[in-house]
C-alpha cells in the first residue's frame, strides 16, 4: 500500500475486538469532500490509498477533490480498482494472452514469472449452451454433460490458468452468471487487504459489470486488454466523469415490476445522453427499491450509456448482505468504516445529498408495465401499445422500429405441424420465450412473480403451444432453491419453462435451433417472428437469426406472452385463454399482487439458501474436478487445437519502440451507419456453415455439429478473425444486402469481409472503417478490436464511439478518429471508395485535431480520439499489452 505524502490520514480503528488502519478521508478537514458525489469519493480514496509520486501523484488527488470545478473539463487521472472480475467469455483470451506474453517475454530474455496477476482475480465461467430440449426436466443434465464434451479444452486451460497465475479464484461452470454470483457472493463492499479497510471496486470484462453498483461498488466494464493491464497492477487512466444526479420520488405502483422500472430509465437516460458520465442515484424513492431492484437498475447501465449506475451503500444493502449469508462481523465492519469516512448514505436525508453536474427527476409511480424492442433495449413500449407498436412496425421502412413488409403480406399465415398437431404461425408469433439474463434472473420478486403466474395460469387451464422455446435460465443455484421450496417449480415446468443451466443462455444468443417446421415457416412466408427475453440487449441478430423482433421484458411478461404465443395482443381486452369451464381468462386475471410475492420472498428468500449453495461453489463437481490439467509455468500449446492457441499479438514485437506512422491510401473495408454494436463486430452466437470460421474448421476435419459457437473459441485468434464482421443483420453500405459481405474496392468484386481483408493485406495495402454514430455500443467484448486489428484495420472513422469500445481500439493499437462536430460522412460527400491518408505527428497530443487528405485532392479534419496521454503512449507501444511487457522487460 502507498501512501507517500497522505500517511497523517491513516488512522486505527476497532471492530468487534479486532484493530484494523484505514485512510479517514474525513480527516482532510476540506468542505469539497461532503460535496462530492458518493461514486467520486470512492476515486478519491483509492488515489488516496496509492498515492506513489508515479503512477498517482498528489496532483491527481487535487484533481479528484477538487470535482466540481474540474469535471467536464477533460481532467485525466488514474484509478486503481480493488480487483478485476473476468467471465470465461473474455477470461479465456485474458489468460491465453497472459500465456503468450510470458512466451514473448521469455523470448525477449525476461523473466515470465513476473507475468502474474497484482491485483485480485475472480474468473466465473458462466458460459452455457442450450441444445435442443424442448420441456424436458432433464435438459440441465444434457445441457452441461454437453458442455463439458464440447468445452473440455478450453475447461482444461482454465484449470492450467487457475494453478500457474497466482492471486486468482475460478467459479466452476455450473455455477451461475458471473454478475450474479458477484452480487450474492463475490462482492465485498469493503476490502480488508492486510488489516487494511478500503472500498471494494472493479472492473470486469463484461459491460454488466456494473450490476455491482446496485450494492454501493464502484465498478463498470472494460474490455478484456484493459482488464489484463489492471491485473498487472497498472492504474486506469481515466477523465474525471460528470456525475449525473438521478432523483427518485414516489412509489411504484403494485402491478409494476424493477424490470418496467429499468426500462423506463434507460429510455430516459438515452434520451438525455449519459455516455461517458456517471449515474448516482439519491432521492427518497430509492428507499422503496430493495438491492434487487437497484442490481437491475445498474445492469442496464451499458444501455443508457453511463459508466456507472450508482446507489451508495445504505440500511438496505447491509440487510441484503445478511439476507445472502454474509457473516455479521463483516456487515458491522462494513457499516462503520463506511460512516467513518462518510460513504454511508441516507436516501431520506436531503443534508447528504451530494452535488451533481445535473440532476433528473423521476416520480416512480408514474411508471407503467412496458417492454423494450423490436431492435434496442431502450425502445421503450407500454405493454397498452405492443399490438399496434408492432403493427406499425411491420409497415415502417427498415429501421430500428421498422421490417417495411409489403401491406399484402402482413396478415399472412403459415401452417405448420409439431407433434402431429397444426397451428398457425404470422407475423408476431413469439417463437423464443426465455427468462435468463442476470439483469432479472437476480431478483426474486420478478422471478417470484413469474412463477405465481404460472401457477395461477396452470390452475386456470391454460398451457403455451409446443412449438415455442421456452425456457429458464437461472443465474445461480439459489434462484433454483427459492422457486423449488416455494412450490412454483412445477408451474414452470408445465408451461415448458425448465431450468436449462445457470449461464449466460438466450441473451447471448445460445438459445439452441428453432423446430424444423417453425424455422421453414419463418423462411418460406418471410415472418418476423418474435422472441421475448429477461434479457439486457436485443440487438438484431443477437437472440436467434430467425427472431427478426425481440423484445425485453419481466419474467412474469415472458410467460404472458408465451401464453398469448403472439405480440399482437391486447391484454386489457383480449383474453390469453379460456378456462376449463369455456370462460375467458385475461393477464389481470393471474397477475400476482406485489403483496403476494412479497410475502413469499420473505417466507422462502432467506440467508441459509445462499449459504448452502456459495459454500460448495468454489469445490466445483465431478466432471471439473476430473479434469486433469498442465502443471508448467509455461503453456504447452497445442499446434493441433481448433481451441486455444498461441495468438499474434507479441510475434514482432521488439524490445524496442516501434515507428509511428500515419495512413497511407488507405482503402476502406467497411463503409457503416449509426448504432453498430459490438454484436455486430464481434464474432458471438453459432458458427454459420457458410462462413469463413466454417471453412477453417472444415478444413481441418471438423463437422458442423462440432463447430461449437464463437464464444467457446474465443482462444483461437484464427477463428474469431473470421468471425469478425459475421453478424448477419451488418449494413454495409458497399453491398446491397445485410450481411458479412462486403466490396473489394480496386475491381467492386463482393465477397467475405476476411478474403477481402486477406487481399488487401496481401497486397500491403492498408484498410480502415468508415462508421456513423455510438459505434462499438454494446458489450465490452474485446475481440470487437482484437478481431478489426487482425484484419489489418488501421484506423476507424467515426461521429462517436461508445465508451469501452474506444477504449479496446486504444488498446490494440488502432486509431479512433472522429468527425468534426456537425461533419459526417454524407456531409462531407464520402463515398468511402476514396483513398485515406494522414500523417501523424511526433508530438501528437491527446484530442488534437489532424488533417485527412483523400485521394481525389480534397480534405477533411478529424479529431484524434486519444483521450489522455496515457492511451498515447499505449499506442506508441503498439497496444496496451505491448507497453506492459516491455514494462516488465
Amino acid at each position: 500500500m502507498a501512501e507517500q505524502g497522505y500517511s497523517q490520514l491513516r488512522e486505527n480503528i476497532s471492530i468487534e475486538g479486532k484493530d484494523f488502519s484505514f485512510f479517514n478521508l474525513s480527516a482532510l478537514n476540506d468542505s469539497r469532500y461532503d460535496k462530492l458525489p458518493f461514486s467520486i469519493r470512492v476515486l478519491l480514496e483509492s488515489a488516496i490509498r496509492n498515492c506513489d509520486g508515479f503512477q498517482v501523484k498528489k496532483g491527481d488527488v487535487d484533481n479528484i477533490l477538487n470535482w466540481e470545478k474540474n469535471q467536464g473539463k477533460n481532467v485525466e487521472i488514474p484509478f486503481k480498482p480493488s480487483r478485476v472480475i473476468l467471465q470465461d467469455f473474455t477470461g479465456v483470451p485474458a489468460i491465453v494472452d497472459f500465456a503468450a506474453m510470458r512466451d514473448a517475454v521469455k523470448r525477449l530474455d525476461g523473466d515470465p514469472n513476473k507475468i502474474n496477476p497484482v491485483c485480485p482475480v475472480d474468473l466465473v465461467i458462466d458460459h452455457s449452451i442450450q441444445v435442443d430440449v424442448a420441456r424436458s426436466v432433464d435438459a440441465l443434465e444434457k445441457n452441461q454433460e454437453l458442455e463439458f464434451e464440447r468445452n473440455v479444452e478450453r475447461f482444461v486451460f482454465l484449470k492450467w490458468g487457475a494453478k500457474a497465475l497466482e492471486n486468482m479464484v475460478i467459479v466452476p461452470p455450473g455455477s451461475g452468471i458471473v454478475h450474479q454470483v458477484n452480487l450474492e457472493y463475490l462482492a465485498k463492499v469493503v476490502f480488508d487487504s492486510d488489516n487494511i479497510l478500503y472500498p471494494d471496486s472493479l472492473v470486469g470484462t463484461d459491460s454488466h459489470t456494473t450490476m455491482i453498483n446496485g450494492l454501493g461498488i464502484v465498478g463498470w466494464g472494460v474490455g478484456g486488454i484493459e482488464a489484463e493491464a489492471v491485473m498487472l497492477g497498472q492504474a486506469i487512466s481515466m477523465v474525471l466523469p460528470q456525475v449525473v444526479g438521478y432523483r427518485l420520488t414516489g412509489v411504484v405502483n403494485p402491478l409494476v415490476t424493477s424490470t418496467d422500472v429499468v426500462l423506463t430509465i434507460t429510455k430516459n437516460l438515452r434520451q438525455i445522453g449519459v455516455v461517458g458520465k456517471f449515474v448516482e442515484f439519491f432521492g427518497p424513492g430509492v428507499e422503496h427499491l430493495s438491492i434487487a431492484d437497484r442490481a437491475t437498475i445498474s445492469n442496464m447501465c451499458p444501455e443508457y450509456g453511463a459508466t456507472i449506475g450508482f446507489f451508495p451503500v445504505d440500511e438496505k444493502s447491509l440487510d441484503y448482505l445478511q439476507q445472502t449469508g454474509r457473516h455479521s462481523d463483516k456487515i458491522q465492519q462494513i457499516e462503520k468504516y463506511l460512516r467513518a469516512v462518510h460513504m454511508f448514505r441516507n436516501y431520506s436525508d436531503q443534508s447528504e445529498d451530494p452535488v451533481f453536474s445535473q440532476i433528473v427527476e423521476l416520480d416512480l409511480s408514474t411508471i407503467v408495465s412496458c417492454c423494450s424492442g423490436p431492435k434496442r433495449p431502450h425502445d421503450k413500449v407500454a405493454v397498452t401499445d405492443m399490438k399496434t407498436d408492432f403493427k406499425a412496425c411491420l409497415n415502417n421502412k427498415v429501421g430500428f422500429k421498422g421490417f417495411a413488409i409489403p401491406s399484402d403480406r402482413q396478415s399472412v399465415t403459415a401452417p405448420i405441424v409439431f407433434d402431429n398437431q397444426e397451428y398457425t404461425m404470422s407475423h408476431g408469433s413469439v417463437v423464443i420465450a426465455a427468462i435468463t439474463s442476470c439483469t432479472n434472473t437476480s431478483n426474486p420478486s420478478v422471478m417470484l412473480g413469474a412463477g405465481l403466474l404460472a401457477k395461477k395460469a396452470v390452475e386456470a387451464g391454460l398451457s403455451v403451444s409446443p412449438y415455442i422455446k421456452t425456457s429458464l435460465s437461472p443465474g445461480s443455484g439459489v434462484v433454483t432453491y427459492y422457486l423449488r421450496e416455494s412450490g412454483v417449480t412445477p408451474y414452470l415446468e408445465k408451461l415448458g419453462f425448465d431450468i436449462v443451466g445457470y449461464g449466460c443462455m438466450t441473451c447471448i444468443g445460445n438459445s439452441g435451433p428453432l423446430p424444423e417446421p417453425v424455422s421453414e415457416a419463418i423462411e418460406k412466408n418471410d415472418l418476423v417472428a418474435c422472441g421475448v427475453l429477461s434479457g439486457n440487449r436485443n440487438f438484431e441478430g443477437r437472440i436467434h437469426p430467425l427472431t427478426r423482433a425481440n423484445y425485453l421484458a419481466s419474467p412474469p411478461l415472458v410467460i404472458a406472452y408465451a401464453l398469448a404465443g403472439t405480440v399482437l395482443i391486447d391484454f386489457e381486452t383480449q383474453p390469453l385463454g379460456k378456462n376449463g369451464e369455456g370462460k375467458d381468462v385475461f393477464l389481470r386475471d393471474i397477475w400476482p399482487t406485489r403483496k403476494e410475492i412479497q410475502e413469499v420472498e420473505q417466507q422462502f428468500v432467506v440467508p441459509a439458501m445462499f449459504t448452502d449453495v456459495y459454500s460448495r461453489i468454489t469445490a466445483g463437481n465431478k466432471r471439473w474436478n476430473d479434469l486433469e490439467a498442465p502443471s508448467e509455468m509455461l503453456y504447452p500449446w497445442d499446434p493441433k487445437s481448433t481451441y486455444i492457441k498461441s495468438p499474434p499479438f507479441f510475434e514482432t514485437m521488439t524490445k524496442e519502440l516501434p515507428t509511428q506512422t500515419g495512413l497511407k491510401d488507405a482503402c476502406v473495408l467497411l463503409n457503416l451507419g449509426d448504432s453498430v454494436t459490438t454484436d455486430h463486430i464481434s464474432p458471438a452466437g453459432s458458427i454459420a456453415r457458410n462462413s469463413p470460421a466454417a471453412r477453417y474448421l472444415g478444413s481441418g476435419g471438423l463437422t458442423p455439429r462440432q463447430f461449437n459457437s464463437y464464444g467457446s473459441r474465443r482462444g483461437n485468434d484464427a477463428v474469431m478473425t473470421r468471425g469478425t464482421f459475421a453478424n448477419i443483420r451488418l449494413v454495409n453500405k458497399f453491398v446491397s444486402k445485410p450481411g458479412p459481405r462486403t466490396a473489394y474496392l480496386p475491381n467492386g468484386e463482393e465477397m467475405d469481409i476476411f478474403d477481402a481483408a486477406e487481399r488487401y493485406r496481401s497486397e500491403g495495402q492498408q484498410v480502415i472503417v468508415l462508421a456513423g454514430k455510438d459505434y462499438g455500443s454494446g458489450s465490452s467484448r474485446d475481440w470487437a478490436a482484437k478481431g478489426p486489428w487482425m484484419l489489418g484495420i488501421k484506423a476507424v472513422i467515426a461521429e462517436s464511439y461508445e465508451r469501452i469500445h474506444r477504449s479496446n481500439l486504444v488498446g490494440m493499437g488502432i486509431i479512433p478518429f472522429q468527425y468534426l462536430p456537425g461533419q459526417t460522412a454524407e456531409s462531407l460527400g464520402l463515398t468511402g471508395k476514396e483513398r485515406f491518408s494522414i500523417d501523424l505527428p511526433d508530438d501528437i497530443k491527446a484530442g488534437q485535431v489532424m488533417t485527412i487528405k483523400l485521394s481525389d485532392g480534397r480534405t477533411f479534419s478529424v479529431c484524434c480520439r486519444f483521450d489522455t496521454d496515457v492511451e498515447l503512449t499505449y499506442f506508441r507501444h503498439g497496444g496496451i499489452l505491448n507497453y506492459m511487457i516491455r514494462q516488465m522487460l
